[in-house]
């Protein structure tokens, strides 16, 4: 069973401002997304960064410390904790809120790539709409917003990866498995960047690499996010039924602006998870991950190698392919999305080394390094010039007149799996075999009757007893539409929870 999403947090400016808050810019962003007055509804109860998935729990995080000094500078602000996060589910089902100094929007939960894509787009504009209506506000294009990685001062934010996993599979597996694959994975996925960056030493200009992320990992496993970052997030929190289900949530990967880079990491990554879960994946053993990670990165010509335990040393593209031909024997001809990534996973990786150039507009690393080169060329400037960093900024703008990558798009120049149809019915509605399509079908139908939500779980108001929609096992296509027609027919929650369990029952 496959099911996937997408979180992204995006970097936001003024432009007018020497000194930006991010926390109230941020803020004021998810709020101009309403027409109405703000409404509490997610319910915070049900998340718990603290479980680690290799069998404990953790009595603190870093982050739980910054947030204690978020918690001290906020206390003079006007507003409250829930006030400042502004959390919105929207009627595709999707979450769009204040990540404190980020707006991030996290899609539904999808089944196939077209969804995901389109969700994943159908983000962009949301919050690009949003900043326009925030800018109406202000009186000019003062806020800019971007769907990258970092601010070239040493900070980085998140683009999260997250798919439904078995219990079954043991964690040590998913390790194994997984680590030089997402070594590795930037060489299909990376969003390119200009110079080396890191919390302690800044902004380095003079080169460029592979990936935006890659200069912020700093061990192998941890289940922390915003401090020690891993190669592998071990957060144990499946959102879904604890005894079936893991959620495995990736933070290593960069935002993307190429529909085809998306697909692709979105993709892979999936295969190889069903490899480990059959026991089929490479036996590949890095020596130093956290190394490997930034030797890859920062070798655009991807000559460089890492080092394996037992001596011999493999580049980014050779991993890759020892994981393309397992899935390949073992999945060709399983179903046309299979068959789509193995093509085109193939075809990537040979491209990569025989002629980089069929892949501008389809991986952003590529696509922007030649950007980047052709501009260098005609203002005869190096790598060292400031310029370039403003440049690799305005790549990822997500609005359409200054975005250089949107540009790009809109000369036709970028491989798209989605139409503007597929964006704007994503904005819409949400997959209607996922219970992120149900999540936003009760915010459609039942806005004002909707008392909590959590990705799982959905507590309408009213009435003597609590009605709840559970829906940590809701996951098979079947039952999600059996649930969706049940919903429709309803003139009221009560009526749709009392069908809905009557017909749960009748079942078992």
């Amino acid at each position: 069973m496959r099911l996937f999403g997408i979180e992204t947090e995006y970097g936001i400016t003024r432009e007018d401002l020497d000194v930006v808050d991010p926390v109230v810019e941020s803020m004021e962003l998810v709020r101009a997304h309403l027409t109405a007055s703000f409404e509490r509804r997610w319910d915070y109860s049900g998340e718990d960064p603290h479980e680690d998935s290799r069998g404990f729990r953790v009595s603190g995080l870093q982050q739980d410390k910054e947030e204690d000094e978020f918690a001290k500078v906020d206390a003079h602000r006007p507003f409250s904790f829930h006030e400042m996060k502004s959390d919105l589910v929207l009627p595709n089902g999707a979450r769009f809120y204040n990540d404190h100094t980020h707006p991030e929007y996290s899609t539904p939960e999808c089944r196939t790539l077209r969804d995901l894509l389109a969700h994943d787009r159908a983000g962009e504009r949301v919050v690009q709409r949003a900043a326009e209506r925030r800018n109406r506000t202000l009186g000019g294009p003062h806020v800019q917003v971007y769907k990258n990685n970092s601010d070239f001062h040493g900070h980085s934010y998140g683009c999260h990866d997250n798919y439904l996993i078995s219990r079954s599979i043991p964690f040590p597996s998913l390790v194994e498995g997984m680590i030089p694959f997402l070594i590795s994975r930037q060489v299909i996925a990376g969003a390119g960047k200009v110079g080396v960056e890191a919390q302690e030493s800044g902004f380095v200009p003079g080169s460029y690499q592979l990936s935006q992320r890659a200069d912020f990992m700093e061990t192998d496993l941890s289940v922390d996010t915003m401090h020690n970052r891993p190669i592998l997030n071990t957060r144990d929190e499946p959102h879904a039924d604890p005894k079936k289900y893991r959620r495995l949530h990736l933070i290593i990967g960069d935002a993307n602006m190429c529909e085809y880079a998306t697909a692709l990491k979105i993709g892979t990554t999936q295969l190889v998870l069903e490899l480990i879960s059959c026991n089929r994946a490479p036996k590949i053993e890095i020596d130093q991950p956290v190394v490997a990670v930034k030797q890859i990165s920062r070798d655009s010509d991807l000559k460089a190698v890492v080092r394996q335990k037992n001596g011999h040393t493999l580049t980014g593209v050779e991993i890759q392919e020892q994981y393309c031909v397992a899935a390949e024997a073992q999945f060709a001809g399983s179903d046309p999305d299979t068959d789509w990534i193995l093509r085109e996973w193939r075809q990537t990786l040979m491209l990569l080394t025989a002629d980089r150039a069929q892949l501008v507009g389809k991986l952003d690393w590529v696509t922007k390094l030649w950007l980047l080169e052709t501009f260098m060329r005609e203002e005869r400037i190096g790598w060292d010039d400031p310029w370039l960093a403003s440049l690799d900024l305005e790549y990822h703008n997500v609005n359409a007149e200054r975005g250089l990558y949107l540009g790009l798009e809109a000369e036709g120049k970028a491989w798209r799996l989605t139409t503007e149809a597929d964006i704007e019915q994503a904005l819409s509605a949400g997959p209607s075999d996922t219970r992120g399509g149900l999540r936003g079908l009760c915010v459609r139908r039942f806005p004002d009757q909707i008392k909590s939500m959590q990705w799982e779980r959905i507590q309408f108001s009213g009435g003597l007893m609590p009605k709840t929609l559970e829906m940590g096992d809701l996951f098979t296509p079947e039952d999600v539409k059996a649930c969706a027609a049940v919903l429709e027919a309803a003139a009221s929650p009560a009526e749709a929870m009392t069908a809905w369990y009557r017909r749960k029952d009748a079942r078992s």
